[in-house]
């Protein structure tokens, strides 16, 4: 399963959080100014977003370590002095620039998912996101982490969807084959195209925002359509074994 988009509603953010900014300026001691800093993240955030595009229309995408991000997106620019400050703190500055306080478990996300483990559906998360490590604290808060067999995240694994490396660690860690996996996301370009490639038994699409702005990708399909957990609940009883 996904996480933004399937397992929580992900509602945009500033591309330059003021909280970011703030840490940013503190921890470069005003060698860059909070307007640069500010026009930097923001212009980052596009140029970011333009590569995961890209790198996601090539063969087996992988995602780029944390300082890479910044060195490549946002600090270019910056005095060497500053540059170095912000690769020495790459990893909890990518969890800040991650974290939304608007996250939220889509509807029915929590049904659905309690219905599965007590079916007894091994569930893994599968996830491309700089920084998986808010995801992960995100869904304990929740109160969901402890549902789910595994979760990879492509920051930590180093696969990005649709590279399908990263649904087949899924489904080893959950030891499920392939075959009999469903894979659950919102996009087709990324989630369907993984599932795919992977090779398993389904690929269901739950529409959110992310959706309806995609283009369409001729010759891919999911097997499902599905508005939210709810409708991933009424798809799992259909297919219920008797």
């Amino acid at each position: 399963m996904d996480f933004g988009g399937v397992l929580a509603d992900a509602p945009p953010q500033p591309p330059a959080p003021p909280g970011l900014v703030r840490r940013l300026a503190e921890l470069v001691d005003g060698a860059v100014p909070d307007e640069q800093i500010a026009r930097d993240l923001g212009e980052g955030a596009r140029a970011y977003a333009l590569w995961r595009d890209d790198v996601g229309r090539t063969g087996d995408p992988v995602e780029l370590p944390h300082a890479q991000v910044w060195a490549d997106f946002v600090t270019r620019s910056w005095p060497r002095e500053a540059r170095a400050a912000v690769e020495r703190e790459a990893t909890p500055l990518a969890y800040a620039w991650t974290w939304r306080r608007e996250w939220a478990v889509r509807p029915g996300i929590g049904e659905a998912l309690r219905h599965a483990a007590d079916a007894g559906l091994p569930m893994a998360v599968v996830s491309n996101t700089l920084c998986g490590a808010a995801h992960r604290d995100f869904l304990a808060a929740a109160g969901l982490s402890g549902l789910f067999g595994a979760e990879f995240y492509s920051d930590e694994a180093g696969p990005r969807k649709p590279n399908p490396e990263l649904a087949l660690r899924a489904a080893r860690a959950v030891a499920v084959p392939i075959g009999d996996c469903w894979f659950v996301g919102d996009t087709v370009h990324r989630d369907v195209v993984c599932a795919r490639r992977a090779g398993t038994g389904a690929a269901i699409l739950m529409r959110s925002p992310r959706t309806d702005r995609e283009p369409a990708l001729p010759g891919v399909e999911p097997d499902a359509r599905i508005e939210d957990g709810h409708g991933l609940l009424a798809l799992l009883r259909e297919h219920a074994r008797p």
